[in-house]
This record gives C-alpha cells, structure tokens and sequence, in this order.
C-alpha cells in the first residue's frame, strides 16, 4: 500500500510539473494564440506569485508549516532547475593518449549562475532555519488586533492588520534580548547578499528602448532645478545629509524620488556615452569630467535610498527592465534574489517589532529623567549614526569580538559563510552601468 502511495504520489507531481513548465513554454496564453508574454517574464512571474502564496501569511515570528515549507522546496526546486542548462563552452586542457596536452571546449553553467544560484539556494535555508529557531514557547507572544484594548500590545499604526505584540510586564530577559538581536544580525546578512545578487542581475539587464524614449534629454529636466542645483554644486560631500533635508515621509514620494534620481543617472550617463554634439544626448554644456561626478553623486543617493528603504515597491526602471527582459537566467536570479529579499524584511520587520515593543515597556519603567533607549541602537541594534560604507558594503566578517558564541549570529556554519563571502566579490553594483546604444507582472506600484 505504501509503495502505491508513493508511486501516486511521484505521479501527481510529475503531472505538476508537466503543466507548469507547459504554462512558462507558453507564456501564460493557455489558449495557443501566440499572445503570451516572454518564457523569461513567464517564469519570473511564476516565481512572484509562489512566493506570494507561501510567505504572504507570515505575520508572525514562527516556523512555517510542514507542508507550507515542503510546497514552497518542491515547486522552487521545479522552478529554478532550468538554470541548471544554461551553459557557457570554456578552454580546459586535457592529455591525449600520446602524452600531449591539448586544450578543448566544454561546458559549464553561466559565471553568474555559478556564483549566485549557490548562494541563493543556502539564503533561502538560511531563512527558513531562522524562522525555525522561533519554535517553542517564546517571551513575547502575538494578540489578535481584535483583541480588547486590555490585552493588545504594541500596535504599528501603519501595519494595522497584523496581530499586536505583547511582551512580559517587566519586559524580556537578558537571554531573548540577545536572542532576538542574534538572529537580526543573521537576518540582515542575508538581506545585504540577497539584495547585492538582486540589483547585479538588474544592472545585467538592458535598459529598454520604451523607457529611454520616455526620459527628457538633461537632469535638470528630470530632478527640478532646486535638486539638481544642490547635486551639482561644488561641495555637495553628504549624501546622508541631502537625503534627511529631503524629508521624504509617504512611500509614494520616496519612489517618486527614486525614479527621478535613477532616470537622472541614466540621462547623465548616455551623456558620457554620447560624446557627439549633434546627438540628443550629446551637447557641450558640462564636461564630461564633471558630469561623472554628478552621475556618481546621484548613484550613491540612488544607493542609499535603496537601502534605508527596502520595502518601496520597485521603480519604473527597474519595471522596465524585469518586463522586457528575454534573459531567462537573469530572470531566475533577480526573481529569486527579489523574494528572498522580501521575506528577509518580513522577518526583520517582525523582530523589529518585539524589540521595539520591549522597549516602550523598559522606557516606561526607567526613572523620570532617565534618557533610557534615547539612542536606536538599543531597539534595532544599529550603530547611532551610520556612514556611507554601512550603506554600500557588504559587511561580512564577523569581528574578533563577535566570534565564538556570536557566531551563529552571523549564519552559523562554515560552510554557509563561505558562500555568502563570496557575495563580496562581485562587482560594486550600479542599476544603470549596462548602457545600451538602442536599447513578471512587476509588483503593484502604488
């Protein structure tokens, strides 16, 4: 009997398997017609919609479901696999049977396959063994935002359909504390790995031709004068500071602000391209020396903005790109690396909350006077006043310090470090370096 239960079983999923990959062949226009969008979008938006149906319930700080986990690795698994063919041919000598070295083609998978998919296949472990430590009885525990004013605890005002946090009266010991900001620290590494292999497989991507077509032809046209006259000026040398005189509030007007400076950087930068005068692009009002400076002013804003806020919904560059984009292993990697960076801030976003839930309580016990917790370390266990490199690098060594017990903090195996590591080494990512001389349903905008 359970030889035939597991036979109906590999059936079953074979049949899956045999209807998905017929859905992608036909990009999602089941009826044959040729309407269907590109096999790399097909699979991108399929990758989207997977992991909105298995992560969008996770409101709360606990392991997910066996069959909720085993769904999501079985179809990943089945969606992914198509990289496994996707090959490049390179030189390796091999010795002839006379004793003479001869070099000839093999194959092996793509450089950026070989680097990225490894390591998103272990962030993704990773992830889910995070949530997985928050088995058991827990200190803090989650009360229905139905609940009566009694027993409701911490509330986010802007997330008012999640269940309150509530902790003890006396707040959390010394031991969940740590607890807590151990696995943030392993959060956050995966978070920076995954969003480094997001914006490489966009900047691979090209710049299509409708989204050149809609930019104006200067970045004064694009930004306002006011903000291109403060990019530009002489001793424009604090991004950070330029970014909180913004006072950017709503999402809406960070991703306006976003999209304005990223078609700013690509307007600056086909500039450089475009050397000839007689060229829209082209034109001797600012030298090129200068409007390279310009153009990585706005690039490391654009960095910055897209750190400080990982959850904004995507631009309409980087829309553009995953639409119009025919590279299926770009596809797989950016879709990948999207979901997993979603899920990372989820989870962030949850411990974020018991942290700083812990604190009103603490806060309301400390004397009058007391400047307990005046500094955000001591809820999100940030440094009080971060530098530029925080925004751009990767941080991934752990310091002498932290070793040891803390360790596990930092993704825990070997193993799993060394691939992570290897994130460090892939280029300073930029969202617009592929300049092209002509040139998934995006998540909603709004």
């Amino acid at each position: 009997m359970q030889v035939k239960n597991e036979s109906a079983a590999e059936s079953s999923d074979m049949e899956l398997m045999k209807e998905r990959f017929s859905k992608l062949l036909l990009g999602e226009d089941m009826s044959g017609g040729g309407k269907g969008v590109s096999s790399a979008l097909a699979l991108s938006n399929a990758i989207t919609n997977l992991a909105a149906s298995v992560f969008g319930e996770q409101t709360r700080l606990e392991p997910m479901s066996a069959t909720t986990k085993e769904r999501w690795k079985k179809e990943i698994d089945c969606l992914v696999s198509i990289t496994d063919y996707i090959v490049e041919f390179v030189t390796t000598q091999q010795k002839s049977k006379d004793g003479s070295i001869i070099e000839v083609m093999v194959t092996q998978p793509r450089r950026d396959l070989l680097l990225s998919m490894p390591a998103l296949r272990k962030l993704d472990v990773m992830l889910l063994d995070i949530l997985d430590k928050f088995e058991g009885e827990q200190e803090f525990k989650y009360v229905s935002r139905d609940a009566n004013e009694s027993q409701r605890g911490f509330q986010r005002s802007d997330k008012w359909w999640l269940p309150t946090v509530k902790v003890p009266p006396g707040g959390l010991s010394e031991g969940s504390k740590r607890f807590l900001q151990k696995q943030k620290k392993a959060v956050d590494q995966v978070l920076k790995a995954s969003m480094a292999i997001n914006s490489q497989a966009l900047t691979d991507m090209h710049i299509p031709d409708s989204y050149i077509e809609s930019l104006p032809k200067n970045g004064k046209e694009c930004i306002g004068e006011s903000l291109y006259r403060i990019i530009t000026d002489e001793h424009f040398d604090d991004p950070l500071q330029f970014i909180s005189n913004l006072g950017l509030q709503s999402e809406h007007e960070i991703l306006d602000f976003k999209d304005k400076i990223e078609a700013c950087v690509v307007i600056w930068r086909r500039k450089m391209n475009y050397k000839d005068a007689k060229s829209a692009w082209g034109g001797p009002s600012v030298s090129f020396e200068k409007r390279e400076i310009f153009e990585e002013r706005a690039h490391t804003v654009l960095l910055i903005i897209k750190q400080k806020f990982p959850s904004i919904p995507q631009s309409l560059l980087e829309i553009s790109k995953i639409q119009c984009n025919k590279d299926v292993g770009l596809a797989v990697l950016e879709s990948y690396s999207r979901v997993l960076e979603s899920l990372a801030n989820t989870v962030m976003s949850r411990i974020n909350d018991v942290l700083y839930a812990n604190y009103l309580i603490e806060k309301a016990k400390s004397p009058p006077g007391d400047d307990y917790a005046s500094s955000p370390g001591l809820i999100t266990g940030t440094p009080e006043r971060a530098i530029l490199s925080d925004f751009i690098s990767l941080d991934l060594d752990p310091s002498e310090e932290e070793k040891g017990a803390d360790t596990e903090a930092y993704c825990g195996k070997d193993e799993e470090m060394k691939i992570i590591r290897q994130l460090a080494n892939i280029k300073k990512f930029s969202y617009t370096d592929t300049v092209e001389m002509a040139g998934f349903r995006s998540p909603a905008r709004g």
